[in-house]
């Protein structure tokens, strides 16, 4: 995956040669990108099924961070407002590329892995499972799992998604249980 730097963003924005004049705003994106990037890579990776849209994705997450970081205002923590920012991304990114009608367990194909004697083919090949049917679950699962993953709180995931902590657990426990399904369906 493409790393992006504040220089990338600033680039690609209209009013570049204004925006680089802003270095310590460009020294605070970056920081927060190389502590940050590979957790909102896998993040962007949750809500599409190519490579190509996960680079494509994760540049509109690194421009939508660079746009709203002006307006922190430290009333949550940094990676917080990151995943916040991410998670609004990713919405917008799914309702633009979804067909009108069809439902999002219909447009992935889960590969069922052939066994294999290689332990670490079977650790990747397990986990290419395990993603693949986070993938297959309905949105509002899918972010929950994702940001558990990422070792999120159930506060921070609650703040992320503007939903009560009570109700991130009960979506926890349904998305382990769709999972349970889904994996089982695999075997």
């Amino acid at each position: 995956m493409k790393s992006f730097t504040a220089t990338d963003v600033l680039l690609s924005q209209p009013e570049a040669s204004d925006l680089l004049n802003r270095e310590a705003p460009a020294r605070e994106f970056d920081r927060l990108l190389a502590a940050n990037g590979p957790a909102l890579g896998r993040l962007a990776a949750s809500y599409t099924n190519t490579s190509s849209d996960r680079d494509d994705l994760f540049q509109e997450i690194a421009i939508a961070l660079w746009q709203a970081l002006p307006r922190f205002r430290g009333e949550c923590s940094e990676r917080t407002f990151l995943f916040r920012i991410a998670h609004n991304r990713g919405i917008a990114f799914l309702v633009r590329r979804r067909p009108l009608n069809s439902d999002v367990s219909d447009d992935l194909e889960i590969r069922d892995p052939a066994p294999n004697p290689e332990t670490g083919l079977l650790q990747e090949q397990s986990a290419q499972r395990v993603a693949a049917a986070i993938r297959r679950l309905p949105v509002g699962y899918r972010q929950v799992i994702t940001l558990m993953l990422e070792e999120l709180g159930y506060g921070e995931i609650a703040d992320v998604l503007g939903i009560s902590e009570s109700n991130v657990g009960a979506r926890l426990t349904r998305a382990r249980q769709m999972l349970r399904e889904l994996l089982e369906e695999q075997k």
